[in-house]
Order: structure tokens, then C-alpha cells, then sequence
């Protein structure tokens, strides 16, 4: 009988995601761009107030200021801070230059050595012979 029950649970459950998430292919409505733009929100918001729970101001400003620089960096270490957050990796607020070793981590991490290669072609023109 327990089984039968976790089943129906299971069942349950599982439709309840499939009305919640059908907008990717499938039947049905999914949620409204109402209801995404206010979980986008409430996101956006838990983001903020974790990270302002865990930096200080200056800290804070330079992960802003990477932010308009480089987001997709900014969102990487945001992303990282909230999950030392939660696991009890970080005591107290993080400083800035705590902050830079994070940073200067990531740097090392994600280093992309670009190279620039130039090709020289000679033009002939039949004249010059």
C-alpha cells in the first residue's frame, strides 16, 4: 500500500511540473510572462539580499563595478559567493580584498590566452615585373 501511495504522490507530482513547465514543448499553458517576470524578480531579490548579507560596501561596489564590465564574470562570482553562503564556507562579511582573492581565483580559472595571428599576403601587380 505504501508503494501505491508514493506512486500517486509521484504521479502527482510529476503533473504538477509538466503544467508548470509545458511552455517548452508540449500542450497547455505554461506560466504567464507575469508570473516569469515576478520569479525572475524574486530571484533577483534573494540574489541581492544574500550578497548583501555576506559583503561588505566596498566589496559590494567592486562586484558592481565588474558587473557592468563583465557580467557574465559578475554573475559567475555572485553565483559562487551564494553557494560558499549557504554551504558555511563564508564567516562574517567578505571584505574587499577577499573578494579580489576570489576574484583573482576565478581569473585563474577561466584564463583565455588570445593569440592574434596575421597573415601577410604580397599583391603582385603584373607592372612591377
Amino acid at each position: 500500500m505504501a508503494d501505491a501511495d508514493l506512486e500517486a504522490i509521484r504521479a502527482k507530482r510529476m503533473a504538477e511540473l509538466e503544467s508548470q513547465y509545458s511552455g517548452r514543448g508540449g500542450g497547455g499553458g505554461g506560466p504567464s510572462p507575469e508570473q516569469q517576470q515576478a520569479a525572475m524578480n524574486k530571484e533577483r531579490e534573494m540574489k541581492n539580499s544574500i550578497l548583501s548579507q555576506v559583503l561588505d560596501q566596498k566589496a559590494r561596489a567592486r562586484l558592481n563595478s565588474i558587473a557592468l564590465v563583465k557580467p557574465e564574470k559578475a554573475a559567475m562570482v555572485e553565483n559562487a559567493i551564494i553557494s560558499m553562503a549557504r554551504t558555511g564556507q563564508i564567516g562574517g562579511k567578505l571584505d574587499e580584498p577577499s573578494l579580489i582573492g576570489i576574484l583573482e581565483q576565478f581569473n585563474e580559472k577561466t584564463n583565455k590566452t588570445t593569440t592574434v595571428k596575421f597573415e601577410r599576403r604580397r599583391v603582385f601587380d603584373e607592372d612591377d615585373d
